[in-house]
């Protein structure tokens, strides 16, 4: 009896073990919460901080700042700046050498500072929420610019969850009021053409490194350089073109204020972006879509709470109607990824490495396939894992 019992208690043990074990198995590791904290953390972060400079007031004028290819400006020059000084610590300096032409550099400025510019103004006419929904919509413009430019397929399931996402943001605009406080019910049709500017620009531009990274042997540092060099070059040439860099001077020394809000805007961008970067380098690219589409809707939940957008039960609808979407994707992707080959891992500054890409739009691959856009511009948006615009954009 006192065996039959000793058997059973010892049975009991690995029973109770087991459970253990696979409760374990199941949590996160810690390294992996601690990497969803920090990008979680920096974008909500840049987010806060978007909505605030471009839609409150400063000083007791409720003076408003409109000047966002400032903001563009500054972003880009941080961002060059840490990665000049990564790849001198890198010692690697033949990477302080341009490894494509200039003018390839400057394509994906262009397309970028004008997606970047269309997103800040967008704030000046919609709401934050708003603005952050039809950014999910970013994998439509890149599931056909994969398609014009790379002869890209996308499964079902793809193209199920785009028109979700469509319809969600098309019932988001129409069940509730989206126009920034200040403005016009009308002047809320302006701020949804400038989001899908902002999606068809920047699409083009996750799509165009992809090209970029496969054509030239270039690190992730590299790119962020040139690219980012020119487009802090061209927000200045914006800036003198529209005539605004005395009244942005004024506006500053009227309200220091602004300068330490653009300064956390930018160190919170860079901070993002080489969280997204470890991230997909360690953990994946699907661990990180899923991530930033937890993020998003926080950053939807805090800026309720912070700026009262008052939004409705529809809308919250259409909000969890897309969130839930993405997220359905990316558990359907981890579920169907095929097992890698065994193949030695790729090097940090490899073209298309990890801390260069994300998952491929029908998660069919074993590893990452279109770019992060690894130009800080705030937008961070997975879309499910199609492209993510990192800000760390």
């Amino acid at each position: 009896r006192e065996g039959s019992r000793g058997m059973e208690g010892g049975g009991e043990s690995k029973d109770a073990g087991k459970r253990e074990s696979g409760l374990r198995s199941s949590l996160p590791p810690p390294a992996l919460v601690a990497c969803a904290v920090a990008i979680i953390g920096s974008l909500m972060l840049y987010g806060v901080l978007q909505e605030r400079i471009m839609t409150q007031p400063y000083g007791e004028e409720d003076e408003r700042f409109r000047n966002s290819l400032f903001l563009v400006m500054n972003n880009r020059m941080a961002a060059a700046i840490v990665a000049a000084i990564i790849i001198l610590l890198r010692g690697d300096l033949t990477q302080l050498r341009n490894t494509a032409p200039l003018y390839k550099y400057a394509l994906v400025s262009v397309s970028n500072v004008a997606a970047t510019s269309c997103q800040y103004e967008a704030l000046v006419y919609v709401t934050f929420p708003t603005q952050t929904l039809f950014k999910c919509g970013k994998m439509v413009p890149v599931m056909i610019w994969g398609g014009v430019i790379s002869g890209k397929s996308y499964g079902v399931v793809d193209y199920a969850v785009a028109a979700i996402v469509a319809l969600g943001c098309t019932a988001f605009a129409l069940t509730g009021n989206i126009a920034a406080k200040k403005g016009a019910a009308s002047s809320s049709v302006y701020g949804i053409a400038l989001m899908g500017s902002y999606l068809g620009f920047d699409a083009f531009t996750s799509t165009f490194q992809e090209k970029l990274f496969a054509a030239y042997e270039m690190s992730i540092y590299n790119q962020m350089l040139y690219v980012n060099l020119a487009s802090a070059t061209l927000s200045v040439l914006g800036i003198l073109g529209k005539g605004s860099a005395l009244s942005t001077v004024s506006f500053i020394s009227r309200h220091p204020r602004l300068l330490f809000d653009a300064a956390v805007l930018s160190f919170s961008a860079v901070a993002g972006q080489f969280a997204i970067t470890h991230t997909i380098k360690t953990f994946g690219a699907l661990a990180y879509a899923t991530i930033m589409t937890i993020r998003q809707l926080l950053s939807v939940l805090l800026s309720n709470i912070l700026f009262s957008h008052n939004m409705t039960l529809a809308q919250w609808a259409a909000t969890i109607a897309v969130f839930g979407s993405l997220l359905f994707r990316n558990w359907y992707n981890k579920k169907n990824k095929p097992k890698a080959k065994a193949s030695p891992a790729p090097s940090p500054s490899s073209a298309l490495g990890p801390d260069s890409s994300s998952t491929a739009v029908n998660g069919a691959s074993s590893g990452p396939t279109l770019p992060v856009s690894i130009i800080p511009d705030g937008s961070g948006v997975a879309s499910g894992g199609v492209a993510a615009s990192a800000v760390a954009k």
